[in-house]
């Protein structure tokens, strides 16, 4: 996995009530995202959405999860999300610092390519962040997931 450094706007957007980029085309209800690690099996609400043409912005808790050293970590989008494209940002234990991005290839709805160990803090966020565009225009689906690391 190659993680390179990117700018703080994706924690902007999530700590405030700015807008953000992107949609997932017109389902009746939001998405969530799977997230599969060490034998746990977690879904994932998103607290931006674009639904109906319109960005929705939801009052939901990230899940947290604890994770064992050196484990592999699988996040499953809805096939729309990876039609449209998607990545994966990482944020420290607070989801106010970017400390990188993980580029996910178009058209991938199950990514394994991150490890619980290549995060340098023990707790972070990965946030599943869908491609900008579509109908809500700049407006950005966002899923994020806290993960805490045993012994750090």
């Amino acid at each position: 996995m190659v993680v390179r450094p990117t700018a703080p706007s994706l924690l902007i957007a999530l700590a405030t009530a700015g807008s953000l980029a992107a949609c997932a085309g017109e389902p009746a209800t939001a998405e969530d995202v799977r997230v599969q690690t060490g034998g746990q099996d977690v879904t994932a609400r998103p607290t931006q959405y674009c639904l109906d043409g319109e960005g929705q912005r939801y009052e939901t808790t990230p899940p947290i999860v604890e994770v064992s050293p050196d484990t592999a970590i699988t996040l499953t989008v809805p096939e729309s999300i990876a039609e449209r494209g998607w990545q994966v940002q990482v944020f420290d234990d607070e989801l106010q610092e970017v400390i990188g991005e993980v580029d996910v290839p178009e058209g991938t709805e199950t990514f394994d390519g991150i490890n619980s160990s290549d995060v340098a803090p023990a707790a972070f966020y990965l946030v599943v962040v869908e491609d900008a565009g579509g109908e809500c225009g700049e407006f950005t689906a966002a899923w994020p997931v806290g993960f805490l690391r045993a012994g750090g």
